[in-house]
């Protein structure tokens, strides 16, 4: 179809010697095609035609029922001109599924090829969380919840009842096809919440009832092969697993509160993490100037932010373009949330006494030419990683503070000599995720200077703006489920230490005087980027007020 060139097979291929995947999905995780050209081609090879997506029959749906729909992930879409049910499958050459589709519907059926995502959006589209877990709790037994007194057998029973694995199940899959990071069940006095977070922000997506929620969590547990019975204290585990093509990891942790046990399921899809910089958000000065930090030769490099802000994917992205046959690289982490090629990385173990410190100091015997540090809690670790860094070693590190400057002060108050941060920093890289406003659904609205300086500030807002000027608002649609947004960018703040940046720090100058001059030598602040990103149409003023303080 001339959609692929030669190399790009062959580099292909090469791939999937290396991890296992379907061609298809490698193709299509690296751009090499687009889905829309995997679709006809697979329809071209299969023998039947492409799904036409963009106008169904509203009064079909009801010929195939939605438990049928589910089983055989097939969505009717409308009666052909030969009166045969036209349904769109992801497995049209599945002749058991179509007889039983026959015998369902009453008409003959034609089978056409849709991708997995689209049949999964399809039926998240004409059925809700709410009447899928209708629907298991009338399947489920009429027995009352299990107590405080259950035993483990009856607790292991519970989690392995058929409703309650396919609600679990259910759930799951609906949060990775409505791109949540991550599942909350949360226990109330009369009912489970079930929410997911979705693009940073918290969506509650229907109740669980108490008859059901216990069975829900001993599930999960049994999944992340965690102690069923233990109830009192904290636990988490992992689950890995293969959907639509792509691997996941689920990290779960329980919690118990006064309702009962909360579980939160943290999604991490490993086919999916960006690697690329560019496509992260950057400005171009800004990653220039974080470039040619990370290409020194040794000096600490810090990303800063708060938890959910995107500092392991701009690691993981700067560590690919590290990651060369010349040059060996050792990360510690807790956890590893990706795996990378060609990177050795190691997990933190607090239960065999494997801290950040511990490992940290175990890394530098091993002759690295690069260390991550997945984040610097201590002193200990923070004193270990400027100290790798002034002989030799390039450090990458996570911090927790609100923005770049503070990141020195936050040193000293760890213990750190201010003469040695001063030397040992190369720069620090504030950011924040705001959620990219929906383009399908946005509109622009006027807004006055002085209403932008009310919400900004003057020191923030550069010169030869417009009066008024246009931003975009978020309206809202059925393409991102009503939120006014689809997917995530990046905001970033990068001081590059310099001469001056150094004597402040020697001097324990504060982390407001250290901003001025970072200032003065051209730094772009989060808000002063998040700004721009909203002039160019990318989020909203709201938004960036949300996640920039």
């Amino acid at each position: 179809m001339g959609a692929l060139g030669a190399g790009d097979l062959e580099w292909a291929l090469q791939e999937q010697k290396a991890d296992g995947r379907r061609l298809g999905e490698i193709l299509l995780a690296h751009g090499k095609v687009t889905g829309e050209q995997m679709a006809l081609a697979l329809a071209q090879r299969l023998g039947v035609e492409r799904a036409r997506l963009s106008d169904p029959d509203p009064e079909v749906i009801e010929l195939i029922d939605a438990r049928s729909q589910r089983r055989y992930s097939a969505v009717p879409l409308r009666v052909d001109a030969e009166g045969r049910l036209e349904v769109a499958m992801s497995d049209p050459q599945n002749v058991v599924a179509i007889d039983d589709l026959r015998m369902i519907a009453g008409r003959d059926i034609r089978p056409v090829l849709a991708l997995p995502e689209e049949i999964a959006a399809l039926l998240n589209k004409h059925s809700t969380m709410e009447e899928f877990v209708a629907e298991m709790v009338e399947e489920s037994s009429d027995e009352e919840g299990y107590g405080e007194g259950s035993s483990v057998n009856e607790l292991r029973a519970a989690g392995d009842d058929a409703p309650v694995v396919r609600l679990v199940n259910s759930v799951i899959v609906r949060a990775i096809d409505a791109g949540a990071s991550d599942v909350h069940f949360e226990p109330q006095p009369n009912e489970m919440a079930v929410r997911f977070r979705i693009d940073g922000v918290l969506r509650q997506v229907a109740s669980v009832p108490l008859k059901l929620a216990r069975g829900v969590v001993s599930r999960i547990k049994i999944m992340a092969e965690i102690d069923i019975a233990e109830r009192r204290r904290p636990q988490d585990g992992r689950v890995g697993l293969i959907l639509h093509g792509k691997h996941l990891d689920l990290r779960v942790a329980t919690l118990p509160t006064v309702h009962g046990e909360s579980v939160v399921i943290r999604i991490l899809d490993r086919s999916n993490v960006l690697l690329d910089l560019a496509t992260l958000g950057f400005q171009p000065e800004t990653l220039s100037a974080w470039e040619r930090c990370y290409r020194k030769p040794y000096g600490a490099l810090l990303v800063t932010g708060p938890t959910g802000s995107g500092k392991s994917t701009t690691l993981y992205g700067t560590l690919n373009v590290l990651n060369t046959p010349d040059r060996k690289i050792i990360t510690v982490e807790d956890p590893v949330e990706y795996r990378l090629n060609g990177v050795n990385q190691m997990q933190v173990n607090h239960k065999a006494k494997v801290t950040f410190a511990a490992g940290l100091r175990s890394i530098l015997r091993c002759d690295p030419d690069c260390v991550m540090i997945g984040e610097i809690r201590d002193g200990e670790t923070a004193q270990i990683a400027m100290e790798a860094a002034l002989t030799g070693h390039l450090v990458l590190a996570t911090l927790h503070t609100n923005d770049s400057a503070s990141a020195m002060t936050r040193l000293t108050e760890m213990g750190i000599e201010p003469f040695l941060s001063a030397s040992a920093v190369l720069g620090i890289l504030a950011q924040r995720l705001a959620r990219r406003i929906c383009q399908h659904c946005r509109v622009g609205e006027e807004m006055s200077l002085a209403e932008l300086r009310d919400i900004l500030g003057d020191g923030d807002i550069p010169d030869g703006l417009p009066d008024p000027i246009t931003v975009p608002r978020a309206e809202g649609c059925e393409k991102c489920g009503g939120s006014g947004y689809q997917g995530r960018l990046g905001v970033y703040e990068m001081l590059v230490n310099s001469e001056k940046i150094e004597s402040l720090t020697v001097q324990r100058a504060s982390s407001e005087e250290i901003r001025r001059q970072a200032r003065r030598e051209g730094m772009i602040t989060l808000r002063e980027d998040g700004l721009r990103k909203v002039l160019a149409g990318q989020t909203t003023i709201d938004e960036l007020m949300r996640t920039v303080s």
